[in-house]
């Protein structure tokens, strides 16, 4: 139960942070898009994930939902598997392990980390993640996307 509160919250802090960011709110509004209670709210629906080659994907805000583009994505992996080789891009990214353990890559090191780890790529540094153990690799991606 001490994890499902922990992680949780964290979701709710980074959810919480996002919607009290008034300024891309209110341009988004005079832009004509509404914000309501119900398109607020995203419940996972395994229905709606995207098949990937080593687990699914799951999308919590897609890049088209806020106006400054940040994302959350839920990334699901099997057994010894990565979604991509190390790679780099513009933009910053935030991984945070949900469940299972992770190898982490950044900028030729590795290390692990389990649930409730965060692991911060910096804007165009190389790096990944893939799953480090037998079991299911859950876990958050926050990024946001400058293209």
């Amino acid at each position: 139960m001490k994890l499902r509160v922990t992680s949780t919250f964290f979701i709710a802090f980074f959810l919480l942070k996002i919607a009290s960011a008034q300024e891309p709110v209110q341009k988004a509004l005079t832009d004509g898009k509404k914000y309501t209670f119900e398109n607020c709210i995203n419940k996972f629906d395994i229905n709606k994930s995207l098949k990937t080659s080593v687990g699914y994907q799951y999308w919590f805000i897609g890049k088209n939902f806020l106006e400054d583009n940040l994302t959350v994505k839920m990334s699901v992996v099997g057994s010894k598997q990565a979604t991509h080789a190390p790679h780099k891009h513009a933009g910053d990214e935030i991984f945070f392990v949900l469940q299972g353990t992770a190898q982490f890559y950044l900028d030729g090191k590795i290390t692990t980390g389990g649930v409730n780890t965060s692991f911060y790529c910096p804007s165009n540094v190389e790096h990944g993640i893939s799953n480090a153990d037998t079991t299911e690799l859950k876990y958050l991606v926050i990024r946001k996307y400058l293209d």
